[in-house]
């Protein structure tokens, strides 16, 4: 969801960093982009062992979330990526499957599909917060394609960062990579496809990788 349908990425920097300071944690902006892709608990996991806090991890959970909270609520920066309306549509439109899998968390799923009236156009919803391993672990992929009701090969993954690129790739699913301008030194070089717009994979154009 992050970066492909929505961006929320600002919302995000702001209240990491925003924990990051209640904890007092030096956190460079290079370091910050390793967590692209990964889910909350993931990362503040790997930032209570890198930095030896004694907090419990979900308690820097539960900080940022708040943070986000009520960042979401009135923050202007909140919008979806330019052209996935006219993606999502259209795929709806021509009939096929749509399953969201996010690292992101339920609550902040429904919000963003609430707040942009999403909910028609999808058979299901995911989240990496709710399954025991992250990416780059293919799990969420492998749920979400059972979820569809298709094989593996009879699916596709759009994804943005590298974590969620490997995860698709593990899961033995065709990746598109958005090379979105919210998500800084990923790599691509994993992905079947990549692109830079969405009317790049409009189906039927995108059925050609499936014949």
């Amino acid at each position: 969801m992050d970066g492909v349908i929505v961006d929320t990425e600002p919302l995000h920097h702001k209240a990491y960093f925003g924990m990051f300071e209640h904890y007092q944690i030096d956190v460079s902006e290079k370091h910050y982009q390793t967590f692209t892709g990964q889910s909350t608990i993931n990362v503040c996991r790997q930032l209570c062992e890198y930095f030896k806090l004694p907090n419990d991890p979900q308690e820097l959970v539960d900080k940022k979330r708040s943070i986000f909270k009520e960042l979401f609520k009135s923050d202007p920066d909140l919008d979806l990526i330019h052209g996935v309306r006219a993606l999502i549509e259209n795929y709806y439109q021509a009939g096929l499957t749509l399953v969201l899998a996010s690292s992101a968390s339920m609550g902040t799923i429904n919000s963003v599909f609430d707040r942009f009236e999403l909910n028609q156009y999808f058979v299901d919803k995911l989240s990496g917060a709710d399954l025991k391993a992250s990416k780059p672990h293919p799990e969420i992929f492998q749920k979400a394609a059972q979820s569809s009701g298709f094989p593996v090969e009879n699916c596709m993954v759009i994804e943005d960062s590298t974590s969620g690129i490997k995860a698709a790739k593990a899961a033995n699913i065709f990746c598109v990579a958005f090379k979105s301008p919210h998500s800084k030194n990923q790599d691509y070089s994993q992905a079947d496809k990549i692109i830079t717009h969405f009317t790049e994979i409009n189906y039927p154009q995108i059925n050609q990788y499936f014949n």
